[in-house]
Order: C-alpha cells, then structure tokens, then sequence
C-alpha cells in the first residue's frame, strides 16, 4: 500500500464498509417511530448495539461479491470512453481475487 495503489485502496476500502454494513444490526421499527423525550433512554452507551459477528465463509461470499459486482459493472462498460474505469473495476476485482486466494509461493 505504500507505493499508493489506488485500485487497491478503492477496493479494500468498498469491502470493508460491505463488511461493516453486514456486521450491522437491523434497526427495529417501533425504534424508528420515535419515543416520547421523557421516556428516550439516557446515558453512555444507550445508543450502541452489539454488532453481529460475520463467519469466515460469510466474509469470503461478501467479498467474492464485491469481486463479482465490479467484474459486472466492468463488463457493461463497453463504450471506448469508459475503458479506463473498466480497467480500474477490473484491477480492484484483481487484488480482491488475490485475498480470496491466499499469498502466493512465488
């Protein structure tokens, strides 16, 4: 990441947050509606939930996904003017491939 690899950067930032979307919890409707000021909870901490926890096999389908997503989207991207934009999709698809895989052995 030193050398300031954009594709990388763009891509590992785009999975973390589908990551961190994933981890959220649902909000429950009736806490959507709203509750009178008097009976709103007070104090640290009242806001905060206790966030799901993703297992592996989770983890590796979002970012297969992601993978996937930009794969498409670069595919789409057929006109000249956007031949950049595609190669830069696929490149960030490239480096998440390359999380999936594993370190190499060369």
């Amino acid at each position: 990441m030193r050398a300031r690899d954009k594709a990388a950067v763009s891509a590992l930032r785009a999975t973390l947050a589908a990551l961190d979307n994933a981890e959220a919890v649902p909000a429950d409707e009736a806490e959507l509606r709203g509750v009178a000021l008097e009976q709103s909870p007070v104090g640290v901490g009242t806001t905060e939930a206790v966030r799901r926890e993703l297992s592996e096999r989770h983890v590796v389908d979002i970012v297969r996904a992601e993978a996937a997503e930009r794969l498409e989207v670069a595919a789409q991207l057929t006109a000249p003017a956007h031949a950049d934009r595609a190669a830069r999709l696929r490149a960030e698809a490239a480096v998440l491939h390359r999380f999936l895989d594993g370190p190499s052995t060369t």
